[in-house]
C-alpha cells in the first residue's frame, strides 16, 4: 500500500484518538525508518521510547520467531521458561526481589498502586490508602492512573475519578509534607518527569523523600515506564539516584517493541499480592519475554555507559547549533528535553522537523528526544544537520 492508502484506511476504520503526523512507516534499519515510497526518517523518537534496539535487530527477531514456533501463549496458570529467566535477570541486576509482568505502562502503575494499598490494608486496616504524587507527573491513561497524574488538564471528561490521590510540588519536601496525613500509604514519583517536559528530580530531594517514606512506613513507588530499561544510561534511573524503591514499574523498551510491562518489588513487598489479588491474561507472554531477554543481553554495562556518552554528545551538538527556537537541553542519557523559546511552539517545530526527515516528540511545552539506544554517531549527526537546515 502507498502512504496515502494507509492514511485513508486508518482514518476510516481506526478511532481518531491520536494527533498523527502525516508519515506512514513501512520498515526500518538501525535508527532510521522508511515510508512505503522509500523516504528516510532519522528516528529520535523510537516509538516513544519503545524500540530501544532500533529496527532490523536480527537476534531480537530470531528470538521472537523461535519462541513463537514453540508456543506463543499459555496462561499464568502454567509455567514457561522465558518470563522466569527475565524476572531473574531483572532482580539480580537491580537488587529487587520479584517481578510481576503485565502489558502496558498504565497497567503496570495500576499494579503498583494496588500493591501499595494492600500493603497498608494488611498492616493497618482501612483508612490509609492515599498516595501522594507530584504535580506535572504523568502515570497513565486508565481512570486511576489519570487521577494519579498531577496535571489538571487530564482530570476531565471521565468523571467520577478514583479517590485517594493528593499532589505535591516536585523538589519541594515541605509541599510533600503538607500533602501528607495519617491516610497516606505511599509516594509515587517519576525520577525524570517525561510527559511533563523531561524534568529530572534533584538527587537530594529524592533521598529526602526516601528517608521520609522509611520513617512513616509509606511505600516508595518509582514509575520508570519511560526512564527504565537503559533509557537514562543505567538499567533503571533509580540506580543513578542511589535508592532502592519498594516497588518500581517498567514498560516501554522492556521487550524492544513488543507489548510488555511490569513491576519489581523489594523483599518486604514480594508477598503482598497473593493468588487471586492481581492478574492479567497476556502478562508474562513467553514471546515478549524472549524478546526481553535479548534486550537484557544487549544492555551490558559497557553498552549503558555508551548510552550516557551518546546523550552527552547529542545534547552538546544541539546546544552548539544555537538555534533561535531552542533553549537549554536537559535529561539523563538518551532521554533528552529541549526548552522552546517564547514565540515558538513545540508542535510547529516538530511538524517542520518531521516533514524534513527527523522524527521527534513533544513533552509539556518543550521538545523530547528518545532515540533508539543503538543509534549511531552518523545518525545523530544527520539528525542534528536536519535541525540546523530546518530551524536555523
Amino acid at each position: 500500500m502507498t502512504s496515502q492508502e494507509i492514511k485513508a484506511l486508518t482514518d476510516q476504520y481506526i478511532m481518531h484518538t491520536y494527533g498523527r503526523f502525516p508519515v506512514a512507516v513501512d520498515h526500518g534499519e538501525g535508527a532510521t525508518l522508511y515510508d512505503p515510497e522509500g523516504n528516510a526518517y532519522v528516528d529520535f523518537a523510537s516509538g516513544i521510547g519503545v524500540s530501544c534496539l532500533g529496527y532490523g535487530c536480527q537476534p531480537w527477531a530470531e528470538a521472537i520467531a523461535k519462541q513463537a514456533g514453540k508456543v506463543g501463549h499459555t496462561s499464568n496458570l502454567f509455567y514457561t521458561e522465558p518470563p522466569a529467566r527475565l524476572a531473574e535477570t531483572l532482580c539480580k541486576r537491580t537488587g529487587m526481589s520479584c517481578a510481576f509482568f503485565a502489558n502496558g505502562g498504565g497497567e503496570a502503575n495500576e499494579g503498583m498502586i494496588k500493591l501499595a494499598r494492600k500493603y497498608s490494608f494488611d498492616k493497618y486496616g482501612q483508612g490509609r490508602a492515599t498516595i501522594v504524587t507530584l504535580n506535572n507527573s504523568f502515570h497513565g491513561r486508565t481512570i486511576t492512573t489519570l487521577t494519579a497524574t498531577g496535571q489538571e488538564v487530564f482530570h476531565n471528561y471521565f468523571f467520577p475519578f478514583t479517590e485517594g490521590f493528593r499532589y505535591a510540588d516536585a523538589n519541594d519536601l515541605a509541599s510533600l509534607e503538607a500533602a501528607a496525613g495519617d491516610d497516606v500509604c505511599a509516594v509515587m514519583v517519576e525520577l525524570v518527569q517525561g510527559e511533563g517536559g523531561v524534568l529530572p528530580l534533584d538527587q537530594d530531594y529524592v533521598h529526602a523523600v526516601a528517608k521520609l517514606c522509611a520513617e512513616r512506613d509509606w511505600l516508595l513507588l518509582v514509575d520508570e515506564v519511560q526512564t527504565g530499561v537503559g533509557r537514562t544510561g543505567s538499567l533503571f534511573a533509580f540506580q543513578q539516584y542511589g535508592i532502592l524503591p519498594d516497588v518500581v514499574s517498567f514498560a516501554k523498551g522492556i521487550a524492544g517493541g513488543l507489548p510488555m510491562s511490569g513491576i519489581l518489588a523489594n523483599e518486604r513487598c514480594r508477598d503482598v499480592l497473593g493468588p487471586g489479588t492481581h492478574a492479567t491474561t497476556f502478562g508474562a507472554n513467553p514471546v515478549c519475554a524472549a524478546a526481553g531477554l535479548v534486550v537484557q543481553e544487549t544492555l551490558s554495562d559497557a553498552f549503558l555507559k555508551d548510552v550516557q556518552n551518546k546523550g552527552t554528545y547529542l545534547r552538546g551538538q544541539i546546544e552548539a547549533l544555537d538555534l533561535p527556537c531552542f533553549g537549554a537541553t536537559r535529561g539523563l542519557g538518551l532521554m533528552i528535553g529541549i526548552a522552546v523559546q517564547d514565540g515558538f511552539t513545540n508542535k510547529e517545530i516538530a511538524g517542520k522537523l518531521i516533514a524534513n526527515g527527523l522524527l521527534v516528540l513533544t513533552a509539556g511545552p518543550g521538545m523530547r528526544l528518545l532515540p533508539p539506544l543503538v543509534i549511531s554517531k552518523e545518525e545523530m549527526d544527520k539528525g542534528v544537520a536536519i535541525m540546523k537546515e530546518t530551524l536555523g
